[in-house]
C-alpha cells in the first residue's frame, strides 16, 4: 500500500497547483500527482531538483524512500 507524502503535498500547495509545479519542473501533472500520492518515487536527479525547488531536504520530502533505504542497509550488514 502506498503512503501519501503529506509534507510534499503541503509544499506543493504552497507553490501553487499541480499543473504549475509540474510545469516549473519540466514534468507532467500526472507524474507529479503520482509522486505526491506516493505511488512513484522520482529518480535521483528529479528528487534533488524538487528538494531545491521546495527548499526542503530530500529526506523530509520523501521519508518513505529514505526509511526503506535505511532499513535495507541495516539488514545487509548482518
Amino acid at each position: 500500500m502506498t503512503k501519501r507524502r503529506q509534507f510534499f503535498s503541503e509544499c506543493r500547495k504552497s507553490k501553487g497547483t499541480q499543473q504549475k509545479v509540474a510545469s516549473d519542473n519540466g514534468i507532467s501533472t500526472v507524474y507529479l500527482r503520482m509522486i505526491e500520492n506516493g505511488t512513484f518515487t522520482p529518480g535521483r536527479d528529479l528528487m534533488f531538483k524538487l528538494s531545491i525547488y521546495f527548499n526542503q531536504p530530500t529526506e523530509k520530502l520523501f521519508p518513505d524512500y529514505f526509511e526503506d533505504t535505511l532499513f535495507s542497509y541495516a539488514q545487509s550488514d548482518n
